[in-house]
């Protein structure tokens, strides 16, 4: 329901005419008699005929209806205001089918009729007798019966009267009285129902009452409430208005247990029968309790039901048919009152679509017949009160009319009630005793809390009389003796005894003190001086109130007066030593309990107890008796606990202090209760209190009380079982505290077991798993906000968030929140918090010294709670978040919480939104700004969001440029005045960064009044006033501000839906700060040619303007035209857009005139004909270049031939260079016909693009014809639905280039095409790939070639050759000279590539790979290579040969290719096919120079032998070869292998070089060397280096080395030299010229004797010792023989460092030392020494004297910049310098600086690596000018050299012509990298390898290099591995170019 407003703020008349049509609507749908039920309350009303109604037709009788209730609705819309509220009141009572929230707005406005206004303003119902009390009058009953005239209604509603009925209602009456007078005689104090308070709430009628509230939606209104736990609360009324207005409906009264239902029902019928009440004496007042009707197990008649279970009348049936029969006829006067609802074991159940009425003869289940009631299907029009508890009104929903739940009692109604227990009605028990009983009562949450309800508020009397006498006792032992305490206490027995008593009569009522107030017991005049302590827990309170109870029994001598131990509270002690007393009764009252709980019993029969205890519990008061009425009419007695939680406080006992539950049953049983209920939880009568009680008994201060109960002598037996008993129960809730699914209810309910157990490790643990303690739609006790507080406070400095949404809860809660010691965020969240809940916030508020954010939002506060709020704020120094959002504040609470802004220096945010503000609210927190300067944002949009939100005093400290605030203000209805306002708060407001003021529809007006005060803003970014423009006048108001306000530098504005208007300034745009620029868009303004000349006069001269939008509006050609004669106006454009303005090509041909005689005009981009995309884009720079480009690009265009035409001929007249875009149009044959005829006459084209526009390969030819007809023409690509251009040269070309890709040639395109390009110029290379060409084509094609003059290549790949078209093209070798070389591939990526040079009689290669070659196939390319006899080298890659096909093939070879290298690769060339191979290579060819197998590679070279030897000696002489090199290199060869090739060895006496390396030779291998050794006197190198540990193999070959005297150069890396070897080798190491012994393995003294040796070798020219260990000694040595041996040429010492251990300066140095005679060094590595700055300076000093050097490798160094600087310096003398390797050291910009000076002095440099170095981006700068001096460098490498800036290094590569591998990986470069390698590309021509991994080029910029490869037929490969690039799109990438790699290897 909606609160907002309240009955005195709305007028009743005006509320009925806005609800005119809604309310016609509803009566036109009621029954006749409703409508004249209320037509009757007009005065003039004359009377309306029912029968005359009934015997008309229906639309007359429709149409007389509608006209009856116009008429009644038109009358009360001027009625009186009385009369009005009278009608309306009626109407809600009885129509049917209100909606919701109709219903609520008219009773709130009309006020709740009373039965005395019902009977003033309809019929009087039909009475038996003359009365003073009301009558009720019933409406259902005429719905179900015919319409009929009110005199016959009377005569059916009056039968003949005697006295059956009168004296049946005077019965009930009696017994009613007898009834109440037994409940009087025990009551504390009198019933008062105007005393009684209820809380009204909300019924749900399903079908018969849809919820139609609408959602808010107007600006600045309140949001609805959202629904409680079982509906919204609406106001909160006494017991009596509530039950005004309720005959003839069922009204539903909720409450707890123990909240007295029983007793004002009893009390309502006591009133009735004395004629006073709400119920007419003559009705029939019928009271049932369910708890009665839970016994009646038979099916039962209506007659049944009430004569033999209510009251039996005195004679015999003819009485009962007389009192039923008129029952039935007049239900109205009947009032059946249903209590304790609670109780009943069945459900009634809804009747959700018909509701036939039921037989009342026939026998129905009790449940049937109490559904019938309630459903109207018995006695329809009765009324029927049914009592319950508030959960169970779910079951009631779709039947009760009304509904309301009992409140608590509040702190005056318990104090009252305790001074009346103590000090009234002759109790003896003193006033002081009473003051102090109210004191300790009222200071305990959980006694204060039982209190609220009147039965345990008895109970808790009763216990601090307990606790009060016991603390009077001990103060009176103290002081009088024991023998005074025993007089005493006999004297408080008797009082006692008689308290007793009266607890056990009260069970005569219900059974149970919820329904009963007790009365008191004795006092003493002497009080003790100290209160006894109150327990701190909810089940420590149930253990005293039993040990109070138990003090009552007589028979045990009253108190127990054992010594006590000073160390437990008195009711502890006290509570062990009485339990100890009672261990039986209590156990077996215990076990009672525990199986009530079980079966949901409250009730008990005398058997179900021993009598010992049954007259224990009575005697004691535990127990009540109640009378029952059996189903045989016998009346029996049954016995309940005094209270519900009692019976569960016992049966908790029950589970800990025996195993009736087992640890299992217990782990599945134990849950928390909600206080949600659905309809399908299952119903209980209980208070689900058990495992709350359970919880608490786990507490360790409860351990010794449930020992006392559980042990029999006191032993530790049972106390172990206890503790695991409360170990279990711990654990429990340990793994409830972790649940993350729990809901608020739930939640609570744990907070409330956590602090029964008083345990803070699980308080800890609440906190822990959610900081945020959410609470929705519950209400809220004082007891539920100290459990809170006990977890709450567990969570320490960190913080906790309390949100509590729409909880009711009292003020009273309030004083118990300030114990969360540590909240940081406090939500409020609900209509029911107003002022005063406010006001008692403000007086807490301070305490809360943790809080930073506080909201309290969707209330009802209102201006007075603000300025509560806004004093108890400014305390709380700490707050930094406001959210007062969604009440009722208005203006003057606005202004309230502004006024504190200043005072809270923390503050970030506050929202103050849906407060029904106005916008002077808004206009005074802008003036604010102006005092409260960190104020950083103020945001409003309408009214329904208000934010304002500050910056923090530190932050402004911290930065020296503070942003400026900003203020929004949208969606605000601004009317001039208010503008004017507005506009000067916003003059005096501080420096704004953006304004925004969009939204609402502004008139020019106010729109003027904004710009006349704009230069008075101080604004630095934008002003943002959205649909603030929807005219032309207004644009033209807002351009002037280009003029007349300086600071505004770009003005936007859009007229079309959605409006679009900003102004930005300086700050708002990025340009130079020395630039100033200013911007118009009026896009989308639909502009026509005449709105220009306004728009021109309103900019006045503006020669700051330098971008125009004029896009999308209606300017036309003729706007166009007016737009270029203003063009001299603006002399600082620099760009105009006019796209979307309906131009056609006649504007596009002025658009083309403007090009040429414009100087300024660079760019003009047209698309669809002008339609579309018209952009004009100016140079700034006014001085006239010619060489300046300028472009006309027409694009997404239909040309035609007159198009092309007429725009070419305007195009002629442009004198500067030109570039022709006519991409992505159609250009058709004739069009390009036209198109050729003009291009020679536009002399300053330098390019046109027709990308996308080919349309036609006749066309493309036509387009080739450029190179003939125009002979400016230097490149011509051409490819169709692709990038296509021409490029032109100012004068006669002399060489161009050629590319036609991706169409059908034909043979007669493929003739025209040649016929082109023999007539051509020079071309440097022709692309005719992926043309189809065929076998034939490409045949006719190189037919051609002699006549065409091609220097470079020619590309036919993809044109689908077979095997015939490769020897085709590798003819080419022979029949033209200038053909250098052939590539052909047929595999997967077609590949066929002839290369040219300029002249004849050079070197020729031929490549074929992936061809999968036959026989026939080797044969004829034997032939070919036979027949050309400058062939230098043959490659065969991957064809599938077999080994014989090899042979043959090497068999052909003859000695005219002299010279030529030929190689073969095949997988399985490898092992011993390997070794077989070369054998047979050997034997069939006499003519190989070399041969070699390295992996699976066989490489041939051939020479003419002139001398052929023979064994002289031989019986058959063999041919001895001329052989001089044979290799088997890593080709998985072994040594018993290798023995096969003794005879081919043997048979080359002029073998030089012997290459076996890389392989397992073993034992084997070396004893075959030692046998062939001798036969080889010309060998002079041999290399066994070795991929395997071999131990013995040097051994072996030892002494056979030592005997090959001519072997000069030796390779043993890899192998263990042990000892002996080693002494073999020191006798053969001085004779050599180079040795490698690197990774070699030696002893200390083996190592010692070798490095010895070295300084022998005076010959010695290469020394190889990478990665050897070497002792101090060695390295000793080692220096001296590098001083010995002056001759080395080539050093490799590699990771020598490394392996000698720690990096010392001193072993460094004094290698370095020993250097300084190598004068004549050509090559040094020193890989990984980390020399550091030391040894480079002493390096730097050895470079100078080392003129010969060639190679240079220094990687891993340690170097630093400034080292390396000097170093470079250093290589100023290496002039022959080829390779620079400096990876892996900490150089950066010094030392890149100097490689640009010092690079330009080598110019040999073919390789330089500065990978892995810290190069910045002015080191790379430096580095591009470096490369560009190096015109040799073939590889370079830039590995994670420190930046992304490598642009500039890649562009010098345009430089080095021969580069062929570049190296850019791990660098992060982006796309600007890849695009400058895509120029550099194609001027690359050598260029194999590109290394581009671990970047961030996107898809744009591999797009850009798939486009470059096009042109780059020599690129082998692209690395793109780990870049910004998709899978998805990597696969697709490399499906278009196999060339991209994007895999990792």
């Amino acid at each position: 329901m909606d609160e907002e407003g309240g009955p005195d703020e709305e007028n009743v008349n005006s509320v009925l005419a806005q609800e005119y049509s809604e309310l016609l609507h509803i009566l036109s749908s009621q029954s006749p008699t409703t409508i004249m039920k209320l037509c009757q309350m007009m005065p003039s009303y004359a009377g309306w005929n029912i029968n005359q109604m009934a015997l008309s037709s229906s639309s007359t009788a429709a149409a007389a209806a509608a006209a009856h209730i116009k008429a009644m609705l038109e009358y009360f819309k001027t009625a009186n205001t009385a009369d009005c509220c009278s009608f309306l009141q009626s109407m809600c009572m009885l129509c049917e089918n209100i909606p919701m929230r109709l219903e609520s707005r008219l009773m709130s406005v009309a006020g709740y009729a009373t039965i005395d206004d019902m009977q003033s303003s309809a019929i009087e119902p039909v009475s038996l007798r003359n009365t003073d009390g009301c009558e009720i009058s019933s409406c259902s009953v005429t719905e179900k019966k015919p319409s009929l005239p009110p005199s016959e209604q009377q005569l059916i509603k009056r039968p003949r009267i005697d006295d059956h009925w009168e004296q049946y209602i005077a019965a009930v009456m009696n017994l009613l009285v007898k009834r109440w007078e037994r409940l009087r005689e025990h009551l504390v104090q009198e019933v008062q129902l105007e005393n009684v308070w209820v809380s009204l709430r909300a019924a749900n009628r399903g079908r018969d009452r849809p919820d139609q509230t609408p959602g808010s939606a107007d600006r600045g209104s309140r949001t609805p409430e959202p629904d409680g736990d079982s509906g919204s609360v609406e106001s909160r009324v006494t017991l009596e208005t509530f039950l005004q207005g309720c005959a003839g409906k069922v009204t539903v009264l909720a409450g707890q247990a123990g909240s007295g239902k029983t007793l004002l029902m009893y009390c309502l019928g006591q009133q009735w029968a004395h004629g006073l009440g709400l119920i007419p004496s003559s009705y029939l007042f019928v009271l049932l309790e369910f708890r009665q009707l839970n016994l009646l197990s038979c099916s039962l008649s209506l007659s049944e039901l009430l004569f033999r279970f209510y009251l039996p009348p005195n004679k015999g049936h003819d009485e009962k048919r007389a009192i039923l029969d008129y029952l039935l006829s007049n239900p109205e006067q009947s009032c059946w009152v249903l209590d304790g609802y609670d109780e009943f074991h069945s459900k009634v159940t809804r009747k959700e679509v018909h509701r036939e009425p039921l037989d009342p003869d026939t026998r129905l289940p009790v449940a049937d017949l109490i559904s019938g009631l309630l459903n109207r299907q018995l006695l329809p029009g009765c009324t029927v009160v049914v009592t319950c508890r508030v959960r169970d009104i779910i079951d009631l929903e779709g039947m009760s009319d009304k509904v309301g739940q009992l409140l608590g009692w509040d702190y005056h109604q318990i104090k009252e009630y305790v001074d009346n227990f103590f000090g009234v009605r002759g109790h003896l028990t003193s006033r002081a005793l009473g003051v102090q009983a109210a004191d300790l009562l009222l200071s305990s949450q959980h006694l204060l809390a039982m209190s609220s309800l009147p039965a345990l508020c008895n109970i808790c009397c009763i216990c601090l009389e307990h606790l009060l006498l016991e603390g009077e006792e001990e103060w009176t032992r103290a002081r009088s003796g024991d023998r005074s305490e025993e007089t005493g206490s006999w004297e408080r027995k008797e009082v006692i005894e008689k308290e007793v008593k009266q607890v056990q009569t009260q069970g005569a009522t219900r059974g149970r003190c919820e329904d009963i107030t007790m009365d008191g017991t004795n006092g003493r005049d002497q009080l003790p001086p100290t209160l006894p302590k109150i327990p701190c827990t909810l089940t420590q309170v149930y253990l005293t109130v039993l040990g109070a109870f138990l003090s009552h029994d007589p028979h045990k001598g009253g108190r127990n007066v054992e010594p006590k131990t000073a160390s437990l509270p008195q009711s502890t002690v006290f509570a062990l030593t009485t339990l100890g007393q009672y261990r039986s009764e209590l156990c077996e009252l215990s076990r009672l309990a525990w199986r009530g709980l079980e079966e949901s019993h409250i009730l008990f029969l005398e058997q179900d107890i021993t009598p010992e205890v049954l007259e224990f519990s009575v005697r004691t008061g535990l127990l009540s008796k109640v009378e029952l009425i059996q189903e045989d009419g016998m009346l029996i007695n049954a016995y309940c606990f005094i209270h519900l939680t009692v019976q569960e406080f016992l049966a908790a006992l029950r589970i800990m202090t025996s195993n009736d539950v087992s640890d299992t049953q217990l782990n599945k049983r134990f849950s928390l209760k909600t206080r949600w209920m659905t309809k399908s939880d299952q119903r209980t009568v209980f208070t689900d209190s058990l495992y709350l009680y359970v919880c608490g008994l786990a507490s360790p201060n409860c351990t010794p009380a449930l020992v006392q109960l559980a042990s029999t002598s006191g032993g530790t037996g049972s106390q172990s079982w206890i503790q695991k008993r409360q170990a279990l129960i711990l654990k429990l809730l340990k793994k409830l505290c972790h649940s993350n699914t729990l809901t608020g209810p739930k939640i609570l309910e744990l907070c409330h077991c956590v602090q029964e157990s008083q345990d803070h490790q699980l308080a800890k643990l609440i906190v822990g798993t959610r900081t945020n303690l959410e609470l929705r739609n519950i209400r809220l006790l004082p007891t539920d906000i100290d459990a809170l507080a006990f977890v709450a406070n567990s969570v320490g400095d960190n913080g906790i968030s309390l949100d509590f949404g729409a909880c009711s809860m009292e003020l009273e809660c309030l004083d118990v929140l300030p114990r969360c010691q540590y909240i940081r965020h406090l939500s409020f969240r609900s209509r029911k918090y107003g002022d005063k809940f406010a006001e008692k916030l403000s007086s807490i508020l301070p305490e809360f010294t943790t809080l930073r954010k506080l909201e309290f939002c969707g209330a009802s506060l209102t201006a007075i709670g603000a300025a509560s709020l806004a004093s108890a704020l400014q305390n709380c120094a700490d707050i930094t978040e406001i959210n007062l959002s969604d009440n009722n504040l208005k203006d003057e609470g606005i202004n309230h919480i502004a006024d504190i802004f200043t005072k809270l220096p923390r503050l970030v945010s506050v929202m103050l939104g849906r407060n029904n503000t106005s916008l002077e609210a808004v206009c005074f927190l802008i003036g604010k700004m102006s005092t409260c300067l960190n104020i950083q944002h103020i945001h409003a949009d309408g009214m329904k969001e208000v934010t304002v939100t500050f910056s923090q005093s530190s932050d402004m400290d911290s930065h020296k440029s503070k942003s400026e605030p900003t203020v929004s203000l949208l969606n605000q209805k601004w009317s001039k005045p208010e503008m004017q306002r507005l506009s000067k708060s916003l003059a005096y407001c501080p420096t704004l960064s953006v304004l925004d003021l969009s939204g609402g529809q502004w008139d020019v007006g106010t729109l003027k009044t904004l710009t006349q005060f704009l230069p008075k803003f101080s604004v630095t970014k934008k002003i943002i006033v959205d649909d603030c423009c929807s005219s032309v006048e207004g644009l033209v108001v807002l351009t002037a501000l280009l003029s007349d306000c300086p600071a505004v530098m770009e003005l936007h504005i859009r007229l079309q839906s959605p409006v679009q208007v900003s102004m930005l300034f300086s700050e708002g745009i990025q340009q130079p700060a020395n630039e100033i620029s200013k911007r118009l868009c009026v896009s989308r303004c639909d502009l026509l040619p005449a709105d220009l000349q306004k728009m021109w006069k309103s900019l006045g001269t503006s020669s700051d303007l330098t971008v125009l939008d004029l896009s999308s509006n209606c300017l036309g050609n003729k706007g166009l035209k007016k737009l270029l004669d203003v063009l001299p106006r603006l002399s600082n454009i620099q760009e105009i857009n006019a796209s979307n303005n309906g131009i056609s090509m006649e504007g596009v041909v002025m658009l083309a005139g403007a090009l040429c005689s414009h100087n300024n005009i660079t760019q003009i981009h047209i698309s669809d004909e002008g339609r579309t995309q018209v952009i004009l884009k100016f140079c700034p720079d006014k001085s006239y270049d010619r060489q300046q480009l300028k472009m006309f690009r027409i694009s997404n265009s239909s040309l035609q031939p007159s198009h092309i035409t007429m725009l070419c001929r305007r195009l002629v007249q442009c004198r500067s260079h030109l570039e022709l875009d006519l991409s992505h149009s159609s250009l058709g044959d004739e069009a390009i016909e036209n198109l050729l005829k003009v291009l020679p006459k536009m002399v300053s084209l330098k390019r046109l693009n027709v990308s996308h526009s080919i349309i036609s390969t006749t066309g493309a030819l036509m387009l080739v014809s450029c190179l003939t007809d125009s002979q400016r023409a230097t490149a011509v690509e051409l490819r169709p639905q692709s990038e296509s251009f021409i490029h032109f040269d100012a004068v006669k070309a002399e060489q161009a280039s050629c590319r036609l890709t991706h169409f059908r040639l034909n043979s007669d395109n493929l003739e025209r095409l040649l016929e082109i390009l023999q007539q051509g110029p020079q071309l440097s290379d022709l692309d005719l790939s992926s043309n189809q060409l065929e076998d034939e084509g490409v045949k006719r094609l190189l037919d051609s070639l002699p006549k065409l003059k091609i220097t470079r290549y020619v590309n036919l790949s993809n044109n689908k050759l077979t095997q015939q078209g490769l020897l085709d093209v590798a003819s080419a070798l022979c029949t033209c000279d200038n053909v250098s070389g052939v590539e052909v591939g047929l595999g997967d990526e077609e590949r066929c590539l002839i290369w040219f040079v300029q002249y004849g009689g050079c070197e020729k290669t031929l490549s074929v790979r992936k061809s999968s070659l036959e026989r026939d196939h080797l044969v004829r390319l034997a032939e070919i290579v036979s027949n050309c006899l400058s062939l230098t080298k043959l490659e065969f890659s991957n064809n599938l040969l077999q080994s014989e096909w090899i042979e043959h093939f090497v068999q052909l070879l003859n000695s005219s290719q002299r010279g030529c290298t030929v190689s073969f690769e095949e997988y399985w060339i490898r092992s011993v096919s390997a070794v077989s191979l070369v054998c047979r290579c050997l034997d069939l060819n006499s003519n190989i120079h070399a041969i070699r197998v390295h992996h699976t590679t066989l490489h041939l070279s051939l020479m003419k032998s002139n001398e052929l030897m023979s064994s002289g000696d031989s019986a058959d002489p063999a041919p001895l070869m001329a052989t001089k090199k044979i290799g088997l290199v890593d080709c998985a060869v072994e040594g018993y292998q290798i023995v096969t090739m003794s005879s081919s060895i043997q048979s080359c006496p002029l073998l030089t070089e012997l290459d076996l390396s890389q392989n397992s030779l073993g034992i084997v291998g070396a004893e075959f060397l030692c046998s062939v050794l001798p036969s080889l006197p010309n060998l002079t190198s041999l290399s066994i280096g070795s991929k395997e540990t071999c131990v013995n193999v040097v051994e072996e070959l030892s002494e056979a080395l030592l005997q090959s005297t001519a072997i000069q150069s030796l390779n043993l890396s890899g192998h263990v030299i042990n000892d002996p070897a080693a002494q073999n080798m020191t006798r053969m190491l001085p004779r050599l010229q180079s040795v490698n012994l690197s990774h070699c393995i030696w002893s200390a003294t083996g190592g010692l004797q070798l490095v010895q040796a070295l300084g022998h070798c005076v010959n010695l020219e290469e020394l190889c010792l990478d990665s050897v260990r070497l002792d101090e000694n060695s390295r000793m040595c080692l220096a001296q023989a590098l001083r010995n041996t002056r001759s080395i040429r080539s050093l490799k010492l590699n990771k020598i460092a490394t392996w000698t251990g720690p990096p010392e300066a001193n072993y460094v140095l004094d290698l370095l030392a020993a250097m300084e005679g190598l004068t004549r060094i050509e090559e040094i590595e020193l890989e990984g020494w980390r020399m550091a700055d030391i040894g480079a300076e002493r390096l730097t000093r050895l470079l100078p004297i080392w003129t010969e050097l060639r190679k240079i490798s220094l990687s891993k160094n340690r170097i630093s910049d400034q080292s390396g600087d000097k170093l470079l310096e250093a290589l100023r003398s290496c002039s022959h310098l080829n390779e620079l390797l400096l990876s892996s050291n900490s150089l950066g910009d010094l030392t890149a600086a100097r490689m640009a000076l010092v690079l330009p002095s080598l110019p040999h440099l073919t390789v330089l690596d500065v990978s892995d170095n810290s190069i910045g981006c002015e080191g790379s700068v430096s580095l591009s000018k470096a490369i560009m001096c190096t015109k040799k460098l073939t590889k370079i490498c830039l590995i994670s050299v420190g930046t992304s800036e490598l642009c500039t290094v890649v562009a010098s590569l345009a430089h080095c012509p021969l580069i062929q591998d570049v190296g850019l990986g791990w660098n992060n470069c982006g796309d600007k990298v890849a695009l400058e390698l895509t120029r550099v590309m194609p001027l690359c021509p050598k260029m194999t390898r590109i290394d581009l991994e671990s970047n961030s080029v996107s898809v744009v910029g591999v797009e850009a290099l798939v486009r470059a490869l096009q042109s780059c037929p020599s690129l082998q490969l692209i690395r793109l591995w780990r870049n910004k690039v998709s899978s998805h799109e990597a696969q697709r990438f490399s499906q278009r170019d196999r060339r991209l790699n994007f895999s990792p290897t």
